[in-house]
């Protein structure tokens, strides 16, 4: 078992229904593997609901709000105005998840490029990081950026990342941070491109997450179907592997980042 980090787990969607048979299980056994803290970003208005509701019932909790983009097509009138209220309350540190997706066909793309302006445009009147989404959408996801950026400095990250090199240095450019999951642990050929990207960052942008429920790290894929905050341990160990740094190491800088990027202690 690898050792205890203070690891901060930048994206667990802790208030989905696969963990609620266990989920203070599940959170006792984030603290034990080191984690200080777990951002729970939104996918709805109701889910932002419970994150906010998760993050005032533990410490270690913090919420963001917003719509993700294979959900915009489900929201219904006042859905937008009630993340909008919602970004006022306590223990809300970001704005997300937002972005594009092309992979699925939940949403029409003019929706999703919609409502990714209203939470980009709330994220910078409200000066709070944006947690964006990229699937199979680089092109018109970095075009928004752009526009974005041009108007008001924009901080954030890109969760989860799975973009190419060239996408990764313009992200850092803008401002904004990269976060890897547990795909940056897998042995497939087909994940060595992400796994050269995740080199590459510099060490004051790089953040780590789980995309808890998703994404189970090696050695444990396969063997679980849901993932968990404590398994982020397997992660950084790969993510340090791969960039020469000791587990510790690793740890302390992508905390420190967490930490500056969502203003938490």
């Amino acid at each position: 078992m690898l050792h205890p980090a203070p690891l901060v787990d930048c994206h667990a969607h802790l208030d989905l229904e696969q963990f609620q048979p266990d989920r203070e299980q599940v959170i006792e056994r984030a603290r034990a593997a080191g984690l200080v803290a777990m951002i729970c970003p939104a996918l709805s208005a109701d889910s932002s609901e419970a994150a906010i509701r998760l993050a005032a019932q533990h410490a270690q909790i913090f919420a963001a709000v917003g719509i993700q983009p294979n959900h915009c097509a489900e929201a219904a009138a006042g859905d937008w105005d009630r993340v909008v209220e919602l970004a006022n309350c306590a223990r809300v540190v970001a704005i997300g998840e937002t972005g594009l997706d092309r992979h699925w066909d939940f949403t029409p793309l003019p929706v999703q490029q919609d409502y990714f302006d209203r939470h980009l445009r709330l994220a910078q009147e409200r000066d709070l990081p944006v947690i964006i989404h990229c699937r199979e959408a680089e092109a018109e996801l970095m075009a928004m950026l752009r526009e974005a950026v041009a108007r008001r400095p924009l901080c954030g990250v890109l969760h989860a990342f799975s973009g190419s090199q060239a996408m990764a240095e313009e992200c850092l450019e803008l401002g904004l941070h990269i976060s890897f999951a547990g795909a940056v642990s897998y042995s497939n050929k087909k994940f060595q491109p992400l796994q050269s990207v995740a080199k590459s960052i510099p060490d004051h942008r790089l953040l780590i997450e789980t995309d808890s429920p998703y994404l189970v790290p090696e050695p444990l894929r396969g063997k679980h179907s849901r993932n968990e905050p404590a398994w982020i341990v397997h992660t950084a160990s790969r993510l340090a592997e791969l960039r020469g740094k000791d587990l510790s190491d690793l740890a302390d800088r992508t905390t420190a980042n967490a930490r500056r990027l969502f203003r938490i202690q």
